[in-house]
Parts: structure tokens; C-alpha cells; sequence
């Protein structure tokens, strides 16, 4: 018998984010779902910046929290048709299955996204997102999820456009995943556009 309770251990995460200077709202936002025996963990980016970027990213995180434990390409065409009426947003999803122990990720535009595996035996040792080029809400490119077994331990980045490249040259196994987050913000922030970083380490479900 699942437990939805279980759900609500089987990840844990850590977020670092800031918002463009002179803005007093981020386009950048985040959401971690549980669901039951599943978490969505996604990563929004409205296009530009300040109170209308906020308002596509907060469309999009509402839907994504309405339909969490729905399967990723669909979750991407509810959004896309929320946000017809913003000006759009990139994204990238994973939604993990802790009774199978996946993961299945997609993305849109350019959230970036790399797993790094706890197992030093794991081939290989890192994936990175597919992304496809487009936007929800304006412009819905054909699209493709993957998925992924997971172990615990394993250790997913999310990261907007805000965070220059070079961000996933440091692994973040054994690191705690909020420390990870900060680090990442504070060496590789472009403190040109607002920007989020999020990383989530799996950890499976209970006993």
C-alpha cells in the first residue's frame, strides 16, 4: 500500500536566488511538489525580468502545483496554455518516482539541468537535461522526455540563465544541498538578469 507521507521525505533540496538590481520582483521561481510517492521539482524563467517576467513565472508555478503528479509532457501543455495570456517563460521539470526509483526530466528554453550520480561506479557519472528551443505560452516546440533510474544520493541542478557556465564543474555529492546552492549563486551569478539556482538530492522512500 503506498503512503502519500512517504512523498514528503523522498527528497531534499536547497534554493539560492536573486533578483536583478533595481527590480523588486524576480522572474525566476521554483517550485518542489510531493505528491504521492512522487515529488515535481521544476525551475520557471519568465522572459526578461521585473512584475511581468513575475507574473508568467507564477502562472506557471501554479499549474505545476495544481498538477503535480501528472506525467511531464502534459504538465508542459497546461502550462503553455495558462500562459498564452503572459508574455511566456522557459522551464525545466523532473518529476521522480520513488516507487520505481526515475526520474523523468524535461525541458524548454534554456533552465539548465545536470544529474550527478552518488555511485563513484555509476557510468556516467553526470547527465545533462535535453532542451529543446522555444517558449510556453508563445511558441511550444515538439518535445521529448527522458527517463532516468535514480539512487539515493543522486543530485539533480536546476539553473536559470542568470548563472554563467561552469556551475556543474564542482560535483555537489557529500555537499549539503543548500550550501551547494549558495555557492553556486555567489561564483557564478552574471548579476545581469535575476537569477535561481536550485539543487534536489533523491533519497528514495522510506522503509
Amino acid at each position: 500500500m503506498s503512503n502519500p507521507a512517504a512523498a514528503e521525505t523522498l527528497l531534499e533540496w536547497g534554493i539560492a536566488a536573486l533578483t536583478l538590481p533595481g527590480e523588486t520582483e524576480s522572474g525566476d521561481s521554483h517550485v518542489v511538489a510531493p505528491f504521492r510517492d512522487g515529488a515535481l521539482v521544476a525551475v520557471v524563467d519568465g522572459l526578461g525580468h521585473g512584475s511581468e517576467a513575475a507574473i508568467a513565472a507564477r502562472a506557471a508555478i501554479a499549474v505545476l502545483q495544481r498538477h503535480a503528479g501528472e506525467a511531464a509532457m502534459p504538465l508542459v501543455r497546461h502550462c503553455h496554455e495558462e500562459l498564452r495570456r503572459t508574455r511566456g517563460a522557459v522551464l525545466s521539470i523532473a518529476s521522480f518516482n520513488g516507487l520505481n526509483n526515475t526520474m523523468t526530466w524535461l525541458g524548454v528554453g534554456n533552465v539548465e539541468g545536470m544529474l550527478f550520480r552518488a555511485s563513484a561506479t555509476a557510468l556516467p557519472q553526470r547527465e545533462a537535461i535535453l532542451l529543446r528551443g522555444g517558449v510556453v505560452g508563445y511558441q511550444l516546440p515538439p518535445r521529448r522526455e527522458t527517463v532516468l533510474t535514480v539512487a539515493r544520493g543522486d543530485t539533480m541542478i536546476f539553473v536559470t540563465d542568470g548563472i554563467r557556465d561552469g556551475f556543474a564543474e564542482k560535483s555537489p555529492i557529500g555537499r549539503h544541498t543548500g550550501n551547494v546552492a549558495d555557492d553556486i549563486l555567489a561564483r557564478f551569478a552574471r548579476h545581469t538578469d535575476d537569477a535561481l539556482v536550485l539543487v534536489a538530492r533523491y533519497l528514495g522512500r522510506p522503509p
